[in-house]
């Protein structure tokens, strides 16, 4: 059974188990890698009568990161990308939402990547609720951006011999979320 949106008013968090934080690069100008942190902590208050009323952050953990290539990864977590041992944190906080449907938000946020924080808009789209099989009430949420890397300060890239970059500019953030109400 599902609750009603008005019912879904209170604080939560991420269920981190059950909770997806990836993104998407472009490699060597013909394909793509796709990674995840499994280190993070959300917590957000949403308002069902009023969301523009609601709020959200995220914490994730650089060291974290995770391609499927342990070498790649290392190199990620380096100066050359992300400096980890520096900048141990990615955080995002909103500071708008905006509903767009019954079933689409827009959350603008400042997100912080080593040290440098700008502004970013994130569609999502309400997945629904429901009540888990222990008594908690979840809600799902989906939902991408992309940014440029650079703007982040992170721009390290290798030439390719026949024209182009190693690495893309363009980094999708995707966020498949699964947060529990607290009582």
């Amino acid at each position: 059974m599902t609750a009603a949106m008005s019912e879904l008013t209170g604080d939560y968090v991420l269920d981190v188990a059950h909770t997806r934080l990836g993104f998407v690069a472009r490699h060597a100008m013909v394909t793509k890698v796709r990674g995840a942190f499994h280190q993070f902590e959300g917590k957000a208050h949403l308002d069902g009568t009023d969301p523009s009323r609601s709020t959200a952050q995220v914490v994730i953990k650089t060291e974290s990161i995770d391609t499927g290539v342990e070498q790649r990864d290392q190199h990620l977590r380096t100066n050359d990308f992300l400096d980890a041992p520096h900048f141990p944190d990615i955080t995002f906080r909103s500071t708008s939402i905006e509903p767009r449907s019954d079933t689409e938000y827009r959350v603008t946020g400042d997100l912080t990547v080593k040290d440098t924080t700008r502004p970013v808009t994130i569609d999502f789209e309400y997945t629904g609720n429901a009540v888990d099989p222990y008594g908690n009430l979840r809600v799902g949420l989906e939902g991408s951006v992309t940014i440029s890397r650079k703007e982040f300060g992170v721009t390290w890239n290798a030439a390719l011999e026949g024209g182009g970059v190693l690495v893309g500019d363009k980094i999708v953030l995707e966020f498949d979320i699964s947060a529990i109400k607290q009582n």
